[in-house]
């Protein structure tokens, strides 16, 4: 599966299109008081594009595939495939078939609601296409710039005297919106932005449930009125919980935000693993030959869990490898040259971790913990070699079955479903129903076999998972079967 790229490459207004004077396009059709977003452009003279198509493509056609006795009927099938596809916007070439637009074609878009875009003889889809890149490539480069900034300006506020109210108030002017820290009893320790209407703060209290429960290292959602939530488990493994509403969501909003949840976990953080002294004393110990059994008192813990990780980019630094130690719960940290070992208390269970691959390993005592070293450095070779963010030794993560509550159940698939548009949830359902078979789920859904690979590895990238996974299969079926949409 193609790894999804972070931060993700922000679309393109279709405003931004039409405001190029080289290009020449008008806009002939569709609704006027939206402007949406085009993610690629993608060239068809297919009567049936739908085959062909992911989803917010800006479709260009000469018009090639249109009969000469084509009436509305041919406009509206066709119009409103492109539509169920998820098509963004259409545009027609004036040349070298057309003079002018079909006006039962600009009927077709106005009945359906797809933008039309007339483009003029002079301008190529080829120019189109590459106007289309040249702007995202500007607006990846701004977001990038946006994130960098952010991330300076966060970093810079946890060094104030008041850290967490600052990071909070750095985090709700970067993102446009209301930061919130939640305590482990689901009361806000701290806020900072405007804050939203009542129901909106509600309905981002019940999302950090889904956090604590530890079903998801993060959660979103979107409520009626347009307002963007985001729930993120800091790593401190005490119920924290970091909470984002935002009027409008940019791509780079969910890195800054986990920039500010690393922060607010190392602030928060309560290593219940032993004070520096307790700490220190052990491993004077162990230089002077005592057996870990009779060490491990001091670090305040029976049974431990040893991870092994191993950055997605590398090397790797002792601030990183001391940052993931705050994230996972635990000071016990060991920077080798191509892993960082973790010792964590058994009652915080790990959570993947962004920019890194965790190995863990089954609970033991300190007697086991060789043993326990061995299983998480295996169990790390497993995560890197299924592109998988978190693996543990000889046991299965737990299954949303437990979540016995259909309201529970429900907002559990709002957050995991929240990245899919309506035809890849569409295809994804097809596809895992079909226990996963390509032929029979093309045959379904009435495309290609190669859009089906295509729409489900989008599915992986967004999802940010390994569908060949069984237990990731069964979390999302599950989803879907509770999932309104």
């Amino acid at each position: 599966m193609p790894e999804p790229t972070v931060p993700p490459t922000p679309p393109v207004p279709l405003s931004a299109l039409l405001a190029r004077e080289d290009l020449g396009l008008r806009r002939i059709a569709g609704p006027t008081d939206t402007d949406p977003v085009i993610h690629w452009a993608h060239t068809s003279e297919m009567a049936d594009p739908y085959p062909y198509l992911l989803g917010g493509e800006l479709l260009l056609t000469a018009g090639v595939h249109i009969p000469e006795a084509a009436g509305p009927d041919y406009f509206d099938a066709y119009v409103s495939r492109i539509v169920a596809a998820g098509g963004a916007a259409l545009g027609f070439g004036l040349a070298p078939l057309h003079d002018t637009v079909p006006p039962a074609l600009v009927a077709a878009c106005d009945a359906h609601g797809l933008p039309l875009l007339e483009v003029p003889p002079r301008t190529t889809f080829s120019g189109v296409a590459r106007a289309v890149w040249q702007l995202m490539a500007q607006a990846r480069h701004a977001e990038l710039r946006r994130v960098t900034q952010a991330q300076q300006s966060l970093a810079a506020a946890a060094s104030h005297p008041d850290p967490v109210r600052a990071v909070l108030r750095q985090l709700a002017r970067r993102v446009g919106g209301w930061a919130v820290l939640y305590g482990p009893e689901g009361a806000p320790l701290g806020e900072a932005g405007r804050g939203p209407e009542e129901g909106v703060r509600e309905r981002l209290a019940e999302l950090t449930g889904v956090v604590t429960s530890r079903s998801s290292a993060t959660a979103s959602d979107t409520t009626a009125s347009g307002v963007h939530l985001a729930a993120y488990a800091l790593g401190t493994g005490h119920g924290f919980v970091l909470g984002v509403a935002a009027r409008h969501r940019e791509p780079g909003d969910h890195t800054i935000a986990s920039v500010a949840a690393v922060l607010l976990s190392l602030l928060t953080g309560e290593h219940r693993s032993g004070s520096g002294a307790a700490r220190s004393s052990a491993l004077v110990r162990l230089l002077l030959g005592a057996e870990p059994p009779s060490v491990a008192p001091l670090l305040g813990a029976d049974h431990w869990l040893v991870v092994h990780a191993r950055p997605d980019a590398q090397p790797c630094d002792p601030a990183a490898a001391s940052a993931l130690g705050a994230a996972l719960g635990s000071p016990l940290v060991d920077l080798a040259r191509d892993v960082v070992r973790v010792l964590v208390p058994a009652d915080r269970e790990p959570s993947p971790q962004p920019g890194w691959t965790l190995g863990v390993s089954a609970p033991a005592t300190a007697r086991d913990w060789p043993a326990a070293d061995t299983q998480a450095a295996r169990a790390l070779s497993r995560a890197r070699a299924t592109r998988t963010a978190l693996v543990r030794h000889g046991t299965h993560r737990p299954a949303l079955t437990d979540l016995l509550s259909p309201e529970d159940a429900a907002a559990h698939a709002r957050a995991l479903l929240a990245p899919l548009t309506g035809p890849l949830t569409e295809t994804l359902r097809t596809w895992l129903s079909l226990h996963g078979s390509w032929d029979r789920t093309a045959v379904a859904l009435s495309v290609h076999r190669n859009t089906v690979r295509q729409r489900i590895a989008r599915c992986a990238a967004l999802l940010e998972t390994d569908l060949d996974d069984p237990d990731v299969r069964m979390e999302l079926w599950f989803a879907l079967r509770h999932s309104e949409r």
